[in-house]
C-alpha cells in the first residue's frame, strides 16, 4: 500500500503528464484513470484500495470526490492548481518542521515555497517535528502567523488541516 500511496503523491501532486494524466484546475483527476495509470506502472491498484489509502492515511493526503468518481492530493502540489481555498485567519502561533541543514538558508531568506504551491506550517509541534525528520535532523521554527496574518499574509488550511502560506519572511520566524 505504501507504494501506490506515493504513486499517488506523485501522479496527484507533481507528475500526472509522465503518466497520461490531465488534472482538472481544482487538482481532481478521473479514478479509473488514475488507477489505469497505476496498473500500467505495474503497481495493482483499485477502486478498494484507492479508498482503503484515503480512509486510512495518517496526513489525510488525498480526497475523493463525493461521487466517488476522482480524486485529488489535499495540498503539496508543485503544478498549478487551485485548491478553492479559503483565507482563514491563523492561530497566533504555527510551527515548521525542516532539517538542521536547511537552517542558514532559512535565515538568510525565511520560508520559501521553493516549487511547491505553498509553504506548509503545523498548528503543533509533534507534527512540525515528525515533518522536520523526514530530511534529517529535525529543528521546529515558530512561526507569528497572527502577527503575519495581520499584516497582510494570507493563510489557508487545507482539507487535511495543514496550514498553508506563500512564504514566510525571517521577520517572522522564532529559531531554536
Amino acid at each position: 500500500m505504501i507504494k501506490q500511496s506515493k504513486f499517488l503523491s506523485l501522479v496527484l501532486r507533481h507528475q500526472p503528464k509522465a503518466h497520461g494524466l490531465s488534472l482538472d484546475e481544482h487538482g481532481w483527476a478521473p479514478l479509473d484513470e488514475v488507477i489505469a495509470a497505476a496498473n500500467r506502472a505495474g503497481l495493482a491498484l483499485t477502486r478498494e484500495l484507492v479508498a482503503e489509502i484515503v480512509a486510512t492515511s495518517d496526513k489525510k493526503r488525498f480526497a475523493l470526490s463525493e461521487d466517488g468518481v476522482s480524486i485529488r492530493a489535499q495540498q503539496g502540489h508543485s503544478v498549478e492548481v487551485d485548491l478553492e481555498l479559503v483565507a482563514l485567519a491563523p492561530p497566533a502561533l504555527l510551527y515548521h518542521g525542516t532539517a538542521a541543514r536547511f537552517l542558514a538558508s532559512i535565515r538568510e531568506q525565511g520560508l520559501l515555497r521553493q516549487s511547491r504551491n505553498h509553504v506548509h506550517l503545523s498548528a503543533d509541534v509533534e507534527t512540525a517535528t515528525k515533518v522536520g525528520g523526514r530530511h534529517g535532523k529535525p529543528v521546529v521554527l515558530t512561526v507569528r502567523s497572527e502577527d503575519m496574518a495581520r499584516d497582510g499574509h494570507s493563510f489557508y488550511r487545507s482539507g487535511n488541516g495543514v496550514w498553508l502560506v506563500e512564504a514566510v519572511p525571517v521577520a517572522y520566524l522564532t529559531f531554536p
